[in-house]
């Protein structure tokens, strides 16, 4: 089982195993064996701790990120959403271009690989449920990641304090104020 204190350093060598192989030749391509044969360790040693390919790739991402969401003030609504999507543009930034595109392809072609890595992805809208109500959290997990990844990707440019208050101020604030249309 992964996380026992006693496995732990075994378990961040079949995760660095894990990425690198991800990003050098893409979710497809890479095996079980060939992480294995990466980490230094059997496939038992890895079937024994992850159901397969796409739980082992969410893992790896997971420890990787490492962050929780932070614990937003519901009273201050601009300055949760600044701290929420900063946090989210930090944790995003902090993944390697070749690493996002490989998920994102993997995520195509694999739905249990997409599950797990929509789990992970989505904990900004459990933190935003704090202080936005259920369609507001909907709205900013669906806008806050993709504007991220394509400013990051897309454009080159950097999810700096500048841009966030910028998504924060001039996209989401004057979004979330507006009534649905009937």
């Amino acid at each position: 089982m992964p996380g026992r204190p006693r496995d732990a350093g075994r378990d961040v060598v079949i995760f660095d195993a894990t990425l690198k192989l991800l990003i050098d030749v893409g979710y497809d391509r890479m095996s079980i064996e060939a992480v294995a044969a990466a980490a230094g360790v059997g496939k038992a040693t890895i079937y024994r701790r992850y159901a397969g390919k796409a739980a082992l790739v969410a893992a790896a991402v997971d420890h990787r990120a490492g962050g929780t969401p932070p614990d937003p003030a519901a009273d201050d609504l601009r300055g949760a959403l600044l701290e929420t999507a900063g946090w989210l543009a930090r944790e995003i930034a902090e993944q390697e271009v070749g690493l996002l595109g490989a998920l994102f392809a993997g995520m195509r072609g694999d739905p249990d690989l997409a599950a797990a890595m929509r789990r992970i992805l989505h904990r900004d809208h459990a933190a935003m449920t704090r202080v936005l109500d259920p369609r507001g959290a909907a709205l900013f997990a669906e806008i806050v990641p993709a504007l991220l990844v394509h400013r990051l990707v897309v454009t080159g440019e950097p999810c700096d304090q500048p841009f966030v208050e910028h998504l924060v101020d001039d996209i989401l604030l004057p979004l979330l104020k507006e009534e649905p249309p009937r």
